[in-house]
């Protein structure tokens, strides 16, 4: 059954990336160029400003904290002084936006690269998953994913799964010690009209997905069971983390609109709450 809903931000461009640590919720307000920390004590605080839209939010194994920005594709490291650095520069990979990431055991980090001009209006083309080393170093780690998205770890760091957004699935791959992934397959069919962004997984091995188009986020398990559902009302689900606490508060990223400039100007993005029953992995 439905917690009830509490909105915890409000007026963000488009948030995206939310991620638990340290206490706080952390999270990229993409079109305004801005990465956030909030927690119940301190709230709402912009944590550093980019030059280009962030999206994917990560950690060193020292911990510094990684930002995807999407349209000049480079991760950056800002470290414990605020000092900002580039990482990687994937530009001569791809010449369309790279999204999401998550962060493997070894510190590498996984990129989804949309593949095509999607505001553009652009043919939908497959994109590809980058993997980028401690040291900068990079390459492709799977090609021809349809739109990837949002994507957890799972499997004692053995298999990635990852949302492809416009083919309606969450799918699986097999992680090599050389950061190829291999070996992919459907880990979970959703329902007509889901469209999949945002991930995250639970301590039951579940994972959690903000689907866009029937803006509500839903709990599957491998194979495809629907096993809870929690309805973001007349708007979109965008991503999705776990945390609070005891780790059992479902963060959901909602917006009314998603082409950048409705976004900046109505700034109708935020960020609502759920209880729920299963906490984070």
């Amino acid at each position: 059954m439905q917690s009830e809903m509490v909105n915890v931000v409000e007026g963000l461009t488009f948030a995206e990336g939310l991620r638990w640590r340290d206490q706080r919720l952390w999270f990229s307000d993409m079109y305004a160029n801005e990465v956030h920390a909030w927690s119940e004590v301190a709230r709402d605080e912009v944590v550093v400003r980019t030059g280009s839209s962030p999206s994917g939010l990560g950690w060193t194994l020292d911990g510094d904290l990684l930002i995807v920005t999407m349209e000049d594709r480079r991760l950056l490291r800002v470290d414990s002084s605020g000092r900002t650095t580039e990482v990687a520069d994937m530009s001569a990979l791809t010449p369309h936006p790279i999204n999401d990431m998550v962060i493997d055991g070894g510190g590498r980090a996984y990129i989804g690269a949309f593949g095509f001009d999607l505001h553009g209006g652009e043919e939908l083309r497959h994109g590809m998953i980058i993997a980028v080393e401690p040291d900068g170093s990079h390459k492709i780690a799977a090609a021809d994913v349809v739109f990837p998205n949002g994507m957890v770890i799972t499997d004692l760091g053995r298999t990635m799964v990852v949302a492809e957004t416009f083919a309606g699935r969450l799918s699986a791959f097999d992680k090599n010690d050389d950061g190829t992934l291999v070996s992919p397959r459907v880990w979970a069919e959703l329902p007509e009209g889901a469209t999949p962004d945002g991930i995250c997984i639970d301590s039951e091995g579940a994972v959690w997905v903000a689907s866009t188009g029937t803006g509500e986020c839903l709990r599957v398990a491998e194979g495809g069971e629907i096993l809870d559902r929690v309805s973001v009302g007349r708007t979109l689900a965008i991503a999705c983390c776990l945390g609070g606490h005891d780790g059992r508060t479902l963060f959901v990223a909602t917006s009314d609109h998603v082409l950048p400039a409705l976004c900046r100007e109505h700034r109708r993005s935020c960020i609502q709450a759920f209880d729920v029953a299963v906490g984070a992995a």
